[in-house]
C-alpha cells in the first residue's frame, strides 16, 4: 500500500510548516472558544450530527428510489425515513438530540473499554499488555462516569469531547510543523 506523504517530496511538506503551526493556532482558538462555553459547543455537535444523517438519510432514500425493483426496497426506505427524522429531530430539539447521542457515548465508551481490557488480557504474554488494559479500563470508566452524570451532563459533554479534539489536533499540528521546520 502506497501512503500518500510518501509521494510527496519532503522539502515541499517543509516549505509549508507555517501552514501546520497556522492551522495548529486556528484550531487551539476554536477550541479555546468551544472550551469557553461548552453547552453552545455542544449544540454546534449536535446541529452538525444531525446535518450529516439529514444527508444521509436523504441519500438512502434517493437511493431507494433508484432499485426500485430490488426486494429490499423496504430496508432502503425505512433507513432513510429513519436517518432522515434523526436529522430533523436534531434540529428541531437539539437538548433531546444531546440526551441521547451522550448516552449513546457513554455506552460505547463502556463497550470500547471493556473490549479493550479483554484484549489486553489476551495479549498477556506479551510485553506492555498491561498499558493496554490501563487504556480499556481509563475508557469503560470514562463510560461510566459519562452515564453516571447522564442526563444532566448531556448538556456539556459533547462540547468538552469537541474542545478537547480541537485542542489535541491544534498541538499535534503545530507540533509537527515545528517539527517539520527544524
Amino acid at each position: 500500500m502506497v501512503n500518500v506523504l510518501d509521494e510527496i517530496p519532503p522539502s515541499a511538506m517543509r516549505d509549508k510548516w507555517g501552514w501546520f503551526v497556522a492551522l495548529g493556532v486556528f484550531l487551539l482558538i476554536c477550541g479555546g472558544i468551544a472550551l469557553g462555553n461548552l453547552f453552545i459547543a455542544t449544540v454546534v455537535s449536535v446541529y452538525y450530527i444531525g446535518m450529516l444523517m439529514l444527508v444521509g438519510g436523504i441519500i438512502h432514500l434517493a437511493h431507494a428510489f433508484q432499485v426500485r425493483g430490488w426486494e429490499h426496497i423496504l430496508f432502503w426506505v425505512l433507513s432513510g425515513l429513519l436517518y432522515t427524522i434523526a436529522g430533523i429531530l436534531a434540529f428541531a430539539n437539539p437538548l433531546l438530540a444531546s440526551e441521547a447521542l451522550t448516552l449513546f457515548l457513554a455506552i460505547a465508551l463502556l463497550i470500547a473499554g471493556t473490549f479493550r481490557v479483554w484484549v489486553g488480557r489476551k495479549l498477556k504474554p506479551e510485553r506492555g499488555w498491561i498499558w493496554i488494559v490501563i487504556g480499556g479500563v481509563m475508557t469503560a470508566l470514562a463510560g461510566i462516569a459519562i452515564a453516571l452524570g447522564w442526563p444532566v451532563n448531556s448538556l456539556w459533554i459533547l462540547g468538552l469531547f469537541l474542545a478537547v479534539d480541537l485542542i489535541f489536533q491544534g498541538w499535534t499540528l503545530m507540533a509537527f510543523g515545528f517539527a517539520l521546520r527544524q
